[in-house]
């Protein structure tokens, strides 16, 4: 093992707006007492790496190194870390820090996706000035609380999508409490939406799928819908109108119709958005009012929220479908994804 001063991951980077990312290396942060060194094995391509490349969401910090569907193996740790050992298979997720200190109101509550002091995978920036990188790389050193040791029946490749899309539509599942006899519905069956269709069928819920086309009907039905509801079909439209307790919206469109979607709620419906389109909502009052419906939001997930994903995927065989590229074509994965071609991730390989 290198000592830090003379460590540097090899990675790729985009270094401006609509630029192509190129090979590049850089220093990272030295080893802390409770950190951990992973070397990449995999590294799946999320739609929020394409906002950040594109400073859809804001001004990015460039050059960035994304990716935040990382797996890979400890090759080094900080004195303090426990629970983890050289050789450890490892997940990290989108979050890489928070204080997790017991006067901080979001850390002691199990809440620590919405610390203060959070710091992203990529993008992001440490109290001590250095930034974050992330997963399209060979290595990458974060604080131990956020590696996960990946269940053996989980295949590298297929757990990657899991440390991010995975806990985002699983999280807001469990903090709501979906179950046996809840009616849930998914809007957009992509990398999120796949997912999210199989967790709410192996939690007993009836499910609808929620597409503008008939395109993914049938591979909607195999991964657990029981219902499918065309956006652009006004006879399906009419026909599920207040057929739903739960609306989790996974489709990433801009201008959607969210006037359409709380049709589809019935009496105390929740519409729980979990991607993050670069334009604003636009929803009537009256959509929300009549029938005392909630908009509500859902971040990622907590340490014990990626863990619990990460068991319910092993316990009840949930697995995204996905392509894979070796990471040296990662701008070919890039443009698939942005031209809507994935069924439906695309996972980067070292």
């Amino acid at each position: 093992m290198l000592s830090n001063n003379e460590t540097q991951f090899d990675c790729y980077a985009c270094h401006g707006k609509d630029q192509a990312l190129q090979p590049w290396a850089y220093t990272p942060r030295p080893l802390g007492e409770d950190d951990v060194e992973i070397a990449i094995s995999h590294c799946g391509i999320c739609g929020s790496d394409i906002h950040t490349l594109d400073s859809g969401w804001g001004a990015t910090k460039y050059p960035v190194v994304v990716g935040h569907e990382i797996i890979g193996k400890v090759v080094d740790k900080g004195p303090r870390v426990s629970g983890l050992e050289i050789g450890d298979r490892v997940g990290v997720g989108p979050q890489v820090f928070a204080c997790l200190k017991s006067d901080c109101k979001a850390c002691s509550t199990g809440n620590d996706a919405t610390c203060t002091k959070y710091v992203g995978a990529y993008n992001g920036t440490y109290a001590d000035g250095a930034k974050s990188y992330g997963g399209y790389s060979k290595g990458v050193r974060v604080l131990s609380h956020y590696a996960f040791k990946i269940p053996d029946v989980i295949d590298s490749a297929e757990a990657a999508p899991i440390l991010c899309a995975g806990v985002t539509v699983f999280t807001p599942m469990r903090r709501h409490g979906v179950k046996e006899g809840h009616r849930v519905g998914v809007v957009g069956i992509g990398g999120l939406g796949h997912l999210a269709l199989q967790y709410a069928k192996a939690l007993g819920a009836e499910v609808t799928a929620i597409s503008t086309s008939t395109n993914k009907k049938a591979e909607a039905h195999k991964l657990g819908a029981t219902h499918f509801v065309n956006l652009r079909d006004d006879a399906d439209m009419k026909a599920a109108s207040r057929s739903l307790d739960y609306l989790f919206i996974t489709s990433n469109a801009t201008d959607a119709p969210y006037d359409k979607y709380a049709s589809l709620l019935d009496v105390f419906g929740k519409i729980i958005l979990l991607a993050a389109p670069e334009d604003n909502i636009k929803i009537s009052p009256f959509s929300l009012i009549p029938k005392n419906i909630t908009l509500a939001g859902s971040i990622i997930g907590s340490i014990e929220d990626q863990k619990a994903t990460l068991e319910f995927s092993a316990k009840h065989n949930i697995r995204p479908i996905i392509e894979k590229l070796p990471m040296e074509k990662v701008n070919e994965g890039l443009q698939h994804v942005r031209d809507g071609k994935v069924r439906y991730r695309v996972v980067l390989e070292n």
